[in-house]
């Protein structure tokens, strides 16, 4: 991805070494933490301990560390990519006749507070719509890379651009709908509108990539199969099978994997909304 003459936001707010850091040896706060965060974005927490390791009990201690060079890095990255979802959301919604709201983006260490409650980075990245803030543990990156199989810069940037879908779900008000479904529905039913928002979320990024590129130019040859790579290994089925090793499509929130990569490239392909009505 071309990215580093890309400008920067300054929509991010750093407060990695601020708040709460990794789990230690010794009591239980920690996975009592990551479960019920796990519970409130739509996480089977089965699925997030075991993948993540923090299936044990453990205690949270402040962190107090510089971020590295390479830390640094990672954190130059994805405000050069925030900049470029703001430039591209900024436009579109201005040929809709629109303005776009910029959200704010926190990196952090660990844990973190949100208006949507404590949150574990194992739960991974995510969008508050409390707050309109994205949040995301840098460590996450290398999850992708080693324990997930989806290393690249563009699977990273993938990554971004679905929680600034969500986003854009928010300002248009498609989150509230579905949202206000929850009271109303079984619990299965629901899940299925959870997974058809975020379905959306992945046709958005789709969107992001199409007009960033004929923008700015910024996909390299590979980009693309890193972005549906990474959209294929964090598939509900995928996930399920490999934490597991059996699948129950009822407990779906994000979608399988082929879904998650058709949508992408749904998005990716046709660059405007009406392509993106995953509700349809």
């Amino acid at each position: 991805m071309r990215w580093q003459m890309g400008r920067r936001s300054d929509n991010v707010e750093d407060r990695r070494g601020t708040g709460f850091g990794k789990k230690a040896a010794g009591g239980g706060l920690g996975t009592i933490v990551l479960v019920l965060v796990a519970m409130y974005f739509g996480v089977d927490p089965a699925i997030v301990t075991q993948l993540t390791g923090l299936t044990g009990g453990g205690s949270v201690q402040q962190a107090q560390r510089t971020p590295s060079a390479e830390e640094n890095k990672e954190a130059d990255f994805v405000s050069a990519v925030l900049a470029d979802t703001e430039d591209t959301w900024g436009a579109i919604f201005q040929e809709k006749g629109g303005r776009y709201q910029q959200p704010k983006l926190v990196l952090f260490s660990g844990m973190v507070q949100s208006a949507c409650g404590t949150a574990n980075a194992a739960v991974g990245p995510f969008y508050c719509p409390g707050d309109r803030k994205v949040y995301i543990d840098l460590d996450f990156y290398n999850d992708l890379k080693e324990k997930l199989g989806a290393p690249g810069d563009f699977a990273q940037a993938y990554v971004v651009a679905h929680e600034i879908g969500h986003h854009v779900q928010n300002l248009l008000g498609i989150s509230d709908k579905v949202q206000a479904l929850r009271p109303k529905l079984p619990a299965v039913e629901y899940n299925k509108y959870q997974v058809r928002l975020e379905l959306q979320a992945d046709c958005l990024a789709g969107i992001w990539a199409n007009h960033a590129n004929r923008a700015r130019n910024i996909i390299e040859p590979g980009d693309i199969d890193e972005a549906l790579n990474a959209a294929s290994m964090i598939g509900d089925d995928r996930l399920q099978k490999r934490a597991r090793g059996y699948v129950t499509p009822d407990s779906f929130t994000h979608g399988t994997s082929a879904q998650r990569v058709q949508w992408f490239t749904r998005g990716y392909e046709h660059g405007d909304f009406e392509s993106c009505n995953t509700f349809q």
